[in-house]
């Protein structure tokens, strides 16, 4: 049932390649399913370290404002600002215990970047967007262009944040309004099951393991298929974190490289952070070249509804939501 998939070797030069931190597009295994064209799995193909600036950027910048996160349904816009600095004493010192109190950003659930997906309508809408991360862009664009979509642009992206007790609904993603184009997904953390389906919800799913540094691609006929993931689990290797993320980043970098280092101190926040949990970016194009929203495509950024559980629900015994 599995295969090996052919990757566009010469659409990403070696150089910009390691510019995002990703190994030599020629040394990357590529993996398709029969049953399921346009479906590529990447076992990790990022270079050693660079993991770490993603997770990072998930849990240090790109939780600022003005991004949008779950918590913004719950508390006042300067209690938002800075999650990272309420959170990293606390996750510093934080034991194994299950009954600490969580952190602020040990309660996030989501975060979306350029425009913002409105949970409530299933929209993007023009006047909601903010500018998209430019290193987390230029990644995108290379993984794009590896599988064959040279000119990816960056507009959405919708990052979650689960924990051992987490999961994620069965769902489709079909409100980007350009489906030509693919879904990017990056894995960081602890391990999950992912669960590939098909174009009905009632279609019986493929299951598949996903774990730190996996890149999936959903184009094609699966562009539109249901997914899910069911289940977070500690990664194989019986570490508190996956092995890869062990190694810290090279002194001598590219020049122009989006990856940038992290202190020690940072890593070590990060680190406590992802022992219990696992970081998910998922990338979107919503427009094609040229193309505009509806004129009627959704409210300004203010009067946009948000939805904490429609997507992204935890299991936990003290709060257990219906399935999704």
């Amino acid at each position: 049932q599995v295969f090996k998939s052919q990757l566009s070797i010469s659409s990403v030069s070696d150089q910009d390649a390691y510019r995002a931190g990703l190994r030599p597009v020629s040394q990357w295994k590529a993996y398709g399913l029969n049953g399921y064209p346009g479906f590529i799995f990447i076992p990790n193909p990022f270079l050693p370290g660079c993991q770490r600036h993603w997770v990072k950027q998930c849990l240090k910048l790109y939780t600022q404002k003005p991004n949008v996160c779950n918590l913004d349904l719950h508390m006042s816009p300067e209690k938002t600002v800075d999650l990272w600095g309420q959170s990293k004493e606390q996750l510093r010192r934080k034991g194994s215990s299950k009954w600490e109190p969580r952190s602020l950003l040990e309660k996030l659930r989501w975060v979306t970047l350029g425009y913002h997906y409105n949970w409530d309508t299933k929209k993007y809408s023009a006047n909601h967007h903010t500018p998209f991360p430019s290193d987390l862009a230029f990644l995108s664009e290379q993984v794009a262009a590896a599988c064959g979509f040279r000119g990816f642009q960056a507009q959405a992206g919708i990052l979650n944040y689960y924990h051992f007790d987490s999961s994620l609904g069965i769902h489709v993603d079909e409100s980007e309004l350009d489906h030509s184009r693919p879904l990017l997904s990056f894995s960081f953390g602890q391990s999950s099951i992912f669960l590939l389906g098909g174009l009905k919800r009632e279609e019986a799913p493929t299951a598949m393991f996903m774990h730190s540094g996996d890149i999936m691609v959903m184009s094609g006929f699966s562009r539109l298929l249901y997914h899910a993931v069911p289940r977070v689990l500690p990664n194989p290797e019986g570490t508190a974190l996956p092995l890869c993320l062990d190694q810290g980043l090279p002194s001598d970098l590219p020049v122009g490289s989006v990856v940038e280092h992290s202190s020690d101190e940072d890593w070590h926040v990060c680190a406590k952070y992802l022992q219990s949990s696992r970081i998910n970016m998922t990338i979107r194009q919503v427009l094609a070249e040229g193309q505009k929203f509806p004129e009627d495509s959704g409210t300004n950024g203010k009067g946009q509804a948000l939805s904490e559980d429609s997507h992204h629900q935890e299991n936990s015994r003290a709060k257990r939501h219906k399935p999704n």
